[in-house]
């Protein structure tokens, strides 16, 4: 694909553009921009008053100009005239350190002066609900157990397969969608690629699935937690690092435990190191922690981990390794943002490499029915209020991610933090109405 966005319209038949920038609460922004003004625009940038959005910038900033990256650019396959690009955010001509596509394209460039290219895939969970939010679409779908129910899955055939078609139209490779084991909730899969490439399809198909759901009279939610006794929705990431040519992967040792190199385990060993502090970014939202920290949902199983542990094709732990050459890391939730997780796995994993990070005892009990038994691993946080003091007690991991970025997040995720608890609910009326 060339790099000229003019041409790229001319070509194929684009009449707007949509500049796109994800803010630190994963909220996408975006300037619809004729296809008659894009050479300007990939020059100097879409303007934007940063403070209008989630970013800790003022009224009195200048414009922020979100310049459009033409290696990210797509065209809507539901809507052809019109293409998304993702756009890198400028201020008085200096990067914004603090916007989360900028952190993970630092964090890429540092691995790569290290000859190390990372690459991840995610698997994205969401639930297809009534409009107003308040249940599921599907009045049928009531099974205990719902995983890879057929008959529920075939009932949103439309919609799974109008977003699958375009997956596969845009050449993203996906390869198998199914019911999840929430009542309502899907997953699709695609191939895994380069962590920004990753990041930018993550953060399409986030768009995409929610626009496609509004097309069939339906809304989608990559809520953490939607509905109360149901599984939530995971984002798991499975990861692998690879060398300069990009053709050999330096996490695959056959001759290593559960085939993960000695590089790969200390990659893990700084996941693991770093865990309790990364959920502030891999689990960002007050209702992240009724996911993590959840009772047994109804289909008997959370599939989500609550302690620092790691094992190998066993999915009740934090990390497993399923397979020689990488390893897939269970604890981000749906309203991850698709920069920031990108761009904390790489900079925990680094740390791990640089410090040869021992992953620690590996388990391979079932964590769901033996967790009890496990005393010496840490416990994830609670919530988010005590995420956010893990992730500020982190030293090496904030510098890492940058401390503009860090200190950015954690003003902004403390106001919020300060927002909910000082909301009164009706749980406090009906606990102590009568003491």
């Amino acid at each position: 694909m060339g790099n000229d966005l003019a041409a790229f319209a001319k070509e194929n038949g684009v009449k707007y553009f949509m500049i796109s920038y994800t803010d630190l609460f994963s909220g996408q922004r975006a300037k619809l921009v004729p296809a008659q003004a894009i050479a300007d625009m990939q020059k100097d940038g879409a303007g934007f008053a940063g403070f209008a959005t989630w970013l800790d910038l003022t009224p009195a900033h200048p414009d922020m100009l979100a310049v459009p990256d033409p290696a990210s650019v797509i065209q809507l396959p539901w809507k052809k005239d019109v293409a998304w690009v993702a756009a890198n955010c400028i201020m008085d001509d200096k990067e914004v350190d603090q916007a989360p596509r900028n952190t993970l394209k630092r964090l890429i460039d540092e691995a790569a002066r290290d000859g190390m290219h990372v690459k991840t895939g995610v698997e994205a969970e969401f639930f297809l609900i009534s409009p107003d939010g308040k249940a599921i679409s599907d009045e049928y779908d009531t099974a205990s157990k719902p995983c890879y129910d057929q008959q529920a899955v075939m009932r949103r055939y439309d919609v799974i397969a109008e977003i699958c078609d375009h997956m596969l139209a845009l050449g993203w490779g996906p390869y198998q969608n199914d019911h999840e084991d929430a009542n309502g909730q899907f997953e699709m899969n695609w191939m895994f690629d380069h962590a920004l490439a990753t990041a930018d399809k993550h953060s399409f198909f986030k768009f995409m699935v929610k626009s496609i759901a509004e097309k069939h009279g339906l809304r989608a939610t990559f809520m953490p937690k939607p509905f109360q006794g149901l599984t939530g929705n995971g984002c798991h990431a499975h990861i692998s690092v690879w060398d300069e040519t990009g053709k050999t992967n330096v996490f695959a040792d056959n001759s290593e435990e559960l085939g993960l190199s000695a590089k790969g385990r200390n990659f893990l060993g700084g996941i693991m190191k770093h865990a309790s502090a990364l959920a502030a970014i891999t689990n960002p939202t007050v209702n992240s922690y009724k996911r993590i920290n959840a009772p047994r949902t109804i289909s008997g199983a959370t599939w989500a981990p609550n302690t620092v542990t790691w094992t190998g094709n066993n999915r009740t732990h934090m990390v497993r390794v399923p397979g020689p050459g990488r390893f897939e890391l269970r604890l981000p939730d749906g309203a991850a943002n698709p920069y920031l997780l990108q761009a904390v796995i790489i900079a925990a994993g680094l740390d791990g490499i640089r410090s040869k990070a021992d992953p620690g005892k590996r388990y391979d009990i079932d964590m769901y029915q033996l967790g009890h038994t496990v005393t010496d691993a840490p416990k994830l946080p609670l919530n988010l209020l005590d995420a956010l003091r893990e992730f500020d007690k982190d030293k090496s991991l904030k510098a890492a991610l940058g401390e503009e970025f860090s200190s950015a997040y954690l003003k902004l995720k403390q106001q919020e933090w300060n927002s909910y608890a000082s909301h009164f609910t009706q749980w406090e009326r009906d606990h102590t109405l009568d003491i």
